[in-house]
């Protein structure tokens, strides 16, 4: 049972991920993390395996592998944690306790990620993470550097419906009203990217929807004043599976 301070703790944090710590107590998380969980394709076990979570913020999908049954799982961050936004660790610290995790943690930022530094994982999850960065196929080296097995990415995706590999630019507000996003990759710029970082058998597991859909979208996110419509048609979210070959290990 988690006690009355933790609960008051937990009940006073500004939750990110929607995480259930058991007892009754579920986190009022802004963003709908079960729904993100069920569009990524993770196996069901995840036995014996070493995952690392980067971007890992309150750590829902870290506490997740766990659950799953993997032996080790390395939560990392530094700008959710530690930026200038409204992030921290403290979510990430909290869930850890009230649900007696022993998942481990460790303060970096994507463009310092190495093998030196932290080894290599049979999985490795970079979620809602690429769109943020100014050096997107930087950090894609850097993610691959630390991978000997599978990568799952999950992205927004811009230019849906081009076939050639592009991107679009943020350089302001233009996703969201969010000035930390900056790239918008349609997905053949995603597989070409994990292509050219050593990645192979990549697939878009995500099946996106069609016009229509996208048109009845659109017309939404520009009425709550997300976005505005041209840009809101041609964007989603997209997960992508990719893994090393046994020779790359």
């Amino acid at each position: 049972m988690l006690s009355e301070d933790v609960r008051s703790r937990i009940a006073a944090h500004r939750w990110y991920h929607t995480i259930d710590l058991g007892g009754g107590v579920i986190t009022a998380g802004v963003d709908d993390t079960s729904q993100r969980l069920a569009r990524l394709g993770m196996p069901a076990s995840l036995s014996g395996l070493s995952v690392l979570d980067v971007g890992a913020w309150d750590g829902f999908f870290s506490f997740e592998c766990e659950r799953r049954g993997a032996a080790r799982v390395l939560a990392t961050d530094y700008y959710s944690w530690h930026g200038p936004s409204w992030g921290s660790k403290a979510g990430f610290e909290l869930a850890r306790q009230a649900l007696g995790s022993r998942v481990e943690d460790l303060d970096i930022d994507v463009m310092d990620l190495s093998p030196e530094r932290l080894g290599t994982f049979d999985m490795v999850m970079f979620l809602g993470v690429l769109y943020h960065l100014r050096h997107p196929l930087l950090a894609l080296e850097r993610v691959a550097s630390v991978t000997r097995g599978t990568l799952i990415l999950e992205t927004v995706v811009d230019l849906v419906g081009l076939e050639r590999p592009a991107a679009a630019f943020y350089p302001g507000r233009e996703l969201n009203n969010d000035p930390t996003n900056w790239w918008g990759p349609n997905p053949a710029a995603v597989a070409g990217m994990l292509e050219s970082v050593g990645f192979h058998d990549i697939r878009m597991i995500t099946n996106l929807p069609g016009w229509l859909y996208r048109a009845g979208r659109a017309g939404w996110h520009h009425l709550k004043g997300k976005n505005r419509l041209p840009l809101a048609f041609r964007q989603d979210r997209a997960v992508f599976h990719a893994s090393k070959s046994e020779a790359q290990r």
